[in-house]
């Protein structure tokens, strides 16, 4: 089983759909890439965490390549808009991927250069090491219980 993590805007809609895909094992949202190991839904609101929302995908690589999953993060949401996704505005909803071994990141800047092309060079996706996960788990809770 392999590991990824994608950050493509509110965490809610990037997870339902990436669950989707054959191949997918487990997703989970949380937080990554910020300054502190351990942050809350209120921390990385206020912007001074830089962490970012961020799907954690556990995959089955014989079903489904990270090439495949990389060109479905970049069909999903729109990697050419910097801090903001739809209505959503800030550093936490920026479009970046996280690797976790440079396997990983030479792949990811592969497929960043051909949508880069696709896009007339507009791409402001962000490619990093994988660094302070936390999951959301306190905020998914605070979540469904607002729900239903």
């Amino acid at each position: 089983m392999k590991k990824a993590i994608f950050a493509l805007g509110c965490f809610w809609k990037p997870e339902e759909s990436f669950s989707k895909l054959s191949g997918i094992i487990k997703t989970e949202v949380g937080y990554c890439g910020g300054n502190m190991n351990k942050t809350t839904y209120e921390d990385v609101c206020s912007g001074e965490t830089n962490h970012a929302e961020v799907v954690k995908i556990e995959f089955d690589n014989s079903k489904i390549s990270y090439e495949e999953i990389l060109s479905f993060f970049f069909e999903i949401h729109n990697p050419t808009t910097l801090n903001k996704q739809g209505p959503d505005v800030g550093t936490q909803y920026r479009s970046e991927i996280f690797y976790f071994n440079e396997k990983q990141k030479t792949l990811a800047e592969k497929i960043l250069s051909q949508y880069n092309k696709k896009h007339n060079g507009k791409v402001v996706t962000k490619i990093s090491e994988a660094k302070n996960y936390c999951t959301a788990e306190d905020y998914h809770q605070k979540y469904l219980e607002k729900r239903f």
